[in-house]
């Protein structure tokens, strides 16, 4: 058990209240089952776990307070020269004290068991959520933009990106190993003009930009959920315990970490530019080919942090933000979203970006925009004081604006000629031309 976890968990109030649990069990246990949660025993084992702890919490508060309670009666006597009623007394204060270690040990012991189980329990769903255990289940919200008809010499992206000189995966291996792209030439540019694009337009939107760290510490991958969760997910720099970050979520939600802020000051909107790096572990086959799926990708992020009751305005705001960004990219696409089974761990709604690869005649995700209710900023301890004066939980957001390797790929694929790559009309001064 990871010593952060002690650290974070040791201070929260749980990511499912175990209150929440204790009250609510049957229900809880409905609605993790429709996230296809199957270790529903957990539940209650924090309950019993917890009725453990309570008990022994009153054990050690009764034989304190005798002890207290004695230890007065000891001083009366001692004032009035009664030491034989003093000494008799003390021999059982002698008793007591010798109780309190051990019950405060085994205290210790139940609570980090209690918190240990707490961990493995996901957020739970909201109800919008649909239930269904594959992506072939998620719900189609919406669909934009018109499915090119290419000409007939139409090619997918990893031969384009050959033909154009745009990417080298063969000298990507030989420095690192596969599914780490070497963007050369004009793909790189194409790179750059796509992440400084996504930077202003969210920038326009009142986003303000970061440029956070690569690396993150144990307690940051813990309070916005990845660990435990999706550690064989991460790369790993064991001698000074960091990982490697899978998304720009991990360090910018982390920025509010242990704070409390003035409900003035949100929404807290924010943006950020940084590489990702996911194992991927068991990726293969034509699936993954080329851009399609790599070890380390480019992203422009949006996370905001919230008052609870307009978190489900600021998830609408935040879908309609990513959709007309695809929308100014003149890329189809449609919105999903996603049933139970297909949800990650600590979110309670989820939508998907799939934009159409013509070439491919697939789908392909480019963005999730996610509201994790109170599951982060409760790991976190991120709070606010509401007008009342009340000190609260704030509620997390995040969404992918955009994850660049996927969108390449259908940029390429979709707007192919025989003369050149057209680019969609708003890259054309950051890219500084109208084709490749």
């Amino acid at each position: 058990f990871h010593q952060a976890a002690k650290v974070i968990f040791a201070k929260i109030d749980c990511m499912l209240q175990v209150q929440v649990l204790r009250n609510n069990t049957a229900e809880v246990k409905k609605k993790l089952a429709i996230k296809q949660f199957k270790q529903l025993e957990l539940v209650d084992q924090v309950v019993s776990l917890d009725d453990e702890r309570k008990k022994l919490q009153a054990d050690f508060d009764q034989t304190q307070a005798k002890v207290n309670a004695a230890s007065k009666e000891i001083g009366k006597y001692m004032a009035t020269g009664n030491q034989a009623e003093a000494d008799s007394i003390k021999s059982n204060v002698a008793a007591w004290k010798a109780l309190l270690e051990p019950l405060k040990d085994q205290m210790a012991i139940v609570e980090k068991e209690l918190l240990a189980t707490l961990v493995l329990l996901p957020n739970l769903p909201a109800d919008a959520v649909p239930e269904g255990k594959t992506p072939e289940e998620n719900v189609v919200v919406r669909e934009g933009g018109l499915k090119p008809a290419l000409y007939a010499g139409a090619v997918p992206h990893w031969d384009l990106i050959k033909t154009y000189d745009l990417v080298d995966f063969e000298t990507g291996a030989k420095i690192t190993g596969s599914g780490f792209p070497l963007y050369k030439g004009k793909g790189a540019k194409l790179q750059r003009a796509l992440i400084q694009y996504f930077l202003d337009y969210n920038t326009d939107a009142g986003y303000t930009e970061y440029l956070p760290p690569y690396l993150v510490n144990e307690a940051s991958a813990f309070a916005t959920g990845q660990l435990p969760d999706k550690e064989g997910q991460m790369y790993h720099a064991t001698a000074d315990n960091y990982y490697l970050i899978p998304t720009a979520e991990v360090p910018v939600t982390n920025i509010y970490r242990d704070t409390i802020v003035k409900e003035s000051e949100l929404p807290i909107k924010m943006t950020a530019y940084t590489p990702c790096f996911r194992r991927e572990a068991g990726s293969f086959g034509k699936e993954v080919r080329g851009l399609n799926r790599v070890h380390q990708f480019d992203k422009v992020e949006v996370i905001q942090i919230v008052a609870p009751e307009t978190s489900y305005a600021v998830l609408d705001e935040m879908v309609l933000h990513v959709e007309q960004l695809l929308q100014s990219l003149q890329l189809p696409y449609r919105i999903l979203r996603l049933c139970g089974g297909d949800m990650g761990f600590t979110s309670a709604i989820t939508y998907d970006f799939e934009v159409f690869s013509a070439a491919q005649e697939r789908w392909l995700e480019v963005s999730s925009v996610s509201n994790f209710e109170s599951y982060q900023t409760n790991r976190m301890k991120c709070r606010y004081k509401d007008a009342s004066g009340k000190t609260q939980f704030t509620h997390s957001l995040n969404g992918s604006s955009l994850a660049l390797p996927r969108i390449v790929a259908c940029l390429l694929e979709n707007n192919q000629t025989p003369d050149g790559i057209l680019l969609p009309e708003v890259l054309h001064k950051y890219f500084g031309n109208n084709k490749i």
